[in-house]
């Protein structure tokens, strides 16, 4: 396991959909495990894989001490909203409230293949619906209405970090399939 550098906004990786995953093999395993000890260290409620420059589907969650991922997510949201306070580890030290869903099922698998349900609510479906966006190249800033957005573009703007150099993305050990991605 080693802690990877995070991708800050700007940085296309983030903006770029991620391919589904096909191979469950002791490299993914190794991203779930990096992912994990990178979100710990950061510490942050879940990272997605791009957020590390790996353009697949996987992400991990730490919330109310249970640590777990998610591979090749789906979502059923439910109808009732929430609307509070959403940072990223890609916008370091940055909140802005952002309406999401108060209920969410997820249905994925976990690094082995195996099938995986979650069902959330509050922080966790907050922090499911947050990760699964990151692999829909949506970062939470997009959800905010137009008022709201400009108003965190001026923030992210006047930060130190805002237009850094981004990295090369990491290509992904595993096969790609044909018309995928």
């Amino acid at each position: 396991m080693s802690i990877q550098t995070i991708r800050l906004f700007g940085d296309p990786v983030l903006t770029t959909p991620a391919i589904p995953v096909v191979d469950f093999d002791k490299e993914l395993r190794q991203l779930v495990a990096d992912l994990t000890e990178t979100m710990l260290a950061a510490p942050g409620a879940g990272l997605a894989a791009p957020q590390i420059g790996v353009g697949l589907r996987v992400f991990t969650f730490w919330v109310d001490d249970v640590v777990g991922h998610l591979i090749n997510p789906s979502l059923e949201l439910g109808d009732e909203q929430q609307d509070g306070p959403e940072g990223c580890l890609s916008l370091p030290d940055l909140t802005f409230d952002t309406k999401r869903s108060l209920r969410v099922v997820a249905k994925g698998q976990n690094m082995y293949g195996e099938p995986v349900l979650i069902e959330g609510t509050e922080l966790l479906a907050r922090a499911i619906q947050h990760e699964t966006d990151h692999l829909d190249g949506i970062i939470f800033i997009d959800r905010l209405d137009t008022e709201g957005r400009k108003a965190a573009m001026k923030v992210i703007r006047e930060t130190e970090w805002f237009g850094a150099p981004t990295a090369q993305i990491k290509l992904s050990p595993h096969s790609i399939t044909p018309g995928l991605g």
